[in-house]
């Protein structure tokens, strides 16, 4: 009974996510939704529903990279916001929508639940110079099992592959240590992440310009410049990647 409870809600969900076009009731599941419904919306903030009806979620949208219709789940781009916070914050999300934000581990475990993601991560340097990677999969676990991180093959990017070493780690922060050093890579390297001993990238390290951060701690991206480059921007988000996936 249970099960089939649950599955009426998914197909519940389904209906009203892929409602007709022009209908009031049009509650997207998530920003590839909301380009297929329109192909002309721009990037910027807009309401999804990856939960249920009656919880409305906001998130930055990027409606022109790469074909558009990517949720961003991380954004960094100006330091307003701190990245150095306990796991009831990453666990929820935090930041501000139109800057920079986490949009919580619940929040992105609903959105690789139903749909089988690739994930994009962009970024650029302080000389105006951008770079990116791009994954064929992209899902985590629930909070029971950390949040562990499956991570698809590395399909190209100028950028470099800086996240395949932190495939199957569970979620660092720190308050809650589940990597793999003897330390917390977290507390050290002042920023969570699926860490593992510690890491080849720290998107929510300290934000600021190359040489200001001792060490690795901040905002880097091995692969393409190194531990003690700080990056001016960094952003990671993901799109369905069933060629049907706009199919209304």
């Amino acid at each position: 009974m249970k099960m089939l409870q649950v599955t009426l809600f998914v197909a519940l969900l389904g209906f009203l996510a892929s409602a007709a076009t022009g209908s009031k009731d049009f509650l997207p599941f998530d920003c590839n939704e909301i380009y297929c419904h329109d192909n002309t919306s721009l990037s910027g903030l807009y309401t999804i529903f990856p939960g249920d009806p009656t919880t409305p979620l906001q998130v930055y949208c990027d409606m022109h990279t790469d074909g558009g219709g990517w949720t961003v789940f991380l954004q960094r781009m100006d330091g307003t916001e701190s990245f150095y916070r306990p796991w009831s914050h990453y666990k929820a999300g935090f930041g501000n929508m139109a800057g920079e934000y986490w949009l919580g581990l619940e929040n992105i475990l609903l959105l690789t639940l139903r749909k089988e993601n690739e994930l994009r991560v962009d970024m650029e340097d302080w000389e105006g110079r951008k770079a990116y990677a791009k994954y064929s999969s992209f899902s985590i676990d629930t909070e029971v099992d950390g949040y562990q991180l499956h991570l698809g093959r590395f399909t190209g990017g100028n950028a470099g592959d800086s996240l395949t070493f932190h495939n199957k780690m569970k979620f660092t922060t720190f308050d809650r240590d589940q990597d793999t050093w003897s330390g917390n890579c977290a507390k050290t390297y002042l920023g969570a992440f699926w860490n593992k001993n510690c890491h080849y990238a720290n998107p929510t390290g300290l934000y600021a310009p190359p040489g200001l951060v001792p060490g690795s701690g901040g905002v880097f991206w091995k692969s393409w410049k190194g531990y003690n480059y700080g990056m001016k921007t960094l952003a990671m988000k993901i799109r369905p990647v069933s060629a049907c996936a706009c199919a209304q």
